[in-house]
């Protein structure tokens, strides 16, 4: 059976570039290894309820008609009605830092800008029109030049603003969105991830990431695409410089044009033969997470918390970096998607804390200890996670969490690395002709960058002749 495309992946951007390639009337197929799509940004069940991952908050987000935004670009890339999606916007998120002095500082954002600024001029007065140039001089989405990201975000702000306060409230909430880079990452990074939070903001589908994604299968499927799930990738099959095919799992072969992976740099090199990185390879991505889900016997607005997001920090220097430790608890997430303006409020509403972890460690627990040491070191996290919010856990009625080893079974990301690779491809092409890459390693990050990385390369790869360029 030929295909004239084969996309490895049924996560946002290998949903998003099938959509665009069945529209052309290719004949396209999405292969996923698992029994559920999503990738990172998908869904399971435990104890009878739906659990989600990945999706704390669909960034840029823009009302209907909003022009020259990525949101409306995306939408009408795929045909995709704006009401369709059913977005609920943020009510208002929170940066919060705690001082050597044990004073904790709380910068609050929401999807209007002025907020934000009247926040900045309360806490840091003499900062207000450093922080106007700050944002005035962020590198624009298709802007950026080779020197941007050759820049470090952390030099760049302190350029603007001289608080060093200031510069770690401003860095959080774009590290944790989306650095594949401990402790800092590119200016052109940071602008991108900056105007996605804060210029335009962000919500969340209602019904969450389920919603999301079946209103993306839908739409591939209307379009003739071939969605083939446990269907994992083992090779790529190539000949004299070009990609002719896959093997399968079960050893069955498929043929095509081209492929378009979503598996990852690393990954995908793997899958054409090469030998596999090691694991001080620094192509492979340092940041994993630990992350549980609270479901509550009582709403968060009921329990004094109002805030969507809480980014945090438990000290002046936020540690975005690997720890030693099995979890670092002194900095997270804490996402209330009860408290995004729902026009129907959850039937059951839950917390979601996510902290950074140390993946080897919890690569190498046996299963004898692994439900132990997971259910402490989540403990560690919550009470931490408390200080910036509320009792989570005498208002728990069940919870799940996810290690960085889950990261790794089910997004096949080598060490768990949630934002892929610190050494991305950001024209997407790799060393074999029409086998480009879509998705994290190509450099965008999020749900919107996803969504937007699969759409631009299919629309590319529609445009070439079928050996594409190397």
């Amino acid at each position: 059976m030929r295909y004239d495309a084969l996309i490895i992946g049924a996560g946002m951007s290998g949903l998003a570039a099938g959509i665009r390639l069945a529209q052309a009337g290719k004949r396209v197929a999405i292969l996923e290894r698992h029994y559920l799509w999503g990738g990172l940004n998908s869904f399971y069940k435990r104890g009878g309820r739906r659990f989600e991952t990945g999706l704390h908050a669909l960034t840029n987000y823009a009302a209907k008609g909003t022009p020259n935004v990525p949101l409306t670009r995306i939408l009408r890339q795929l045909r995709i009605p704006h009401e369709a999606l059913a977005l609920a916007p943020q009510r208002r998120s929170v940066t919060a830092l705690r001082t050597s002095a044990g004073d904790t500082l709380r910068l609050s954002y929401s999807n209007d800008m002025a907020l934000l600024r009247s926040e900045v001029a309360r806490l840091f007065p003499s900062e207000s029109a450093g922080f106007d140039r700050l944002v005035a001089a962020l590198p624009s989405y298709s802007g950026s030049s080779e020197g941007d990201y050759a820049q470090s975000a952390r030099a760049r702000l302190a350029e603007f603003v001289r608080d060093p306060l200031l510069v770690e409230l401003l860095m959080i909430a774009p590290l944790f969105y989306g650095s594949p880079t401990e402790n800092d990452m590119s200016w052109a990074e940071y602008g991108i991830l900056f105007r996605s939070i804060h210029l335009e903001g962000m919500a969340r589908p209602e019904g969450g990431i389920k919603a999301l994604l079946d209103l993306l299968i839908a739409r591939f499927e209307q379009e003739g695409g071939e969605l083939r799930m446990k269907s994992g990738v083992a090779a790529l099959l190539h000949v004299d410089g070009k990609v002719r095919g896959v093997r399968l799992d079960d050893g069955s072969e498929l043929e095509c044009e081209r492929v378009l992976s979503s598996a990852g740099l690393v990954e995908t090199e793997a899958l054409c033969g090469q030998s596999a990185a090691s694991e001080d390879d620094a192509r492979i991505g340092r940041l994993s997470f630990v992350e549980s889900c609270c479901v509550l016997d009582a709403m968060p607005r009921a329990l004094g918390h109002d805030v969507t997001i809480v980014f945090y920090s438990d000290g002046e220097r936020f540690r975005y970096e690997r720890p030693r430790t099995p979890v670092e608890p002194r900095c997270g997430v804490i996402t209330c998607p009860s408290n995004y303006e729902l026009r129907e409020p959850d039937r059951e509403p839950f917390v979601r804390v996510t902290c950074p972890a140390n993946f080897a460690y919890w690569k190498g627990l046996g299963e004898a200890s692994y439900a132990a040491e997971k259910a402490r070191e989540v403990d560690r996290m919550l009470a931490t996670a408390e200080e910036f919010s509320f009792p989570i856990r005498r208002h728990t009625v069940f919870r799940d969490s996810f290690t960085p080893r889950t990261i790794e079974r089910y997004t096949g990301h080598r060490g768990g690395a949630v934002y892929g690779s610190p050494r991305k491809s950001r024209d997407g092409f790799t060393a074999l002709r029409g086998l480009e890459l879509i998705g994290t390693d190509q450099g965008l990050v999020g749900v919107i960058g996803a969504l937007l990385s699969g759409i631009t390369i299919a629309n590319r790869s529609l445009l070439e002749p079928a050996g594409g360029a190397a």
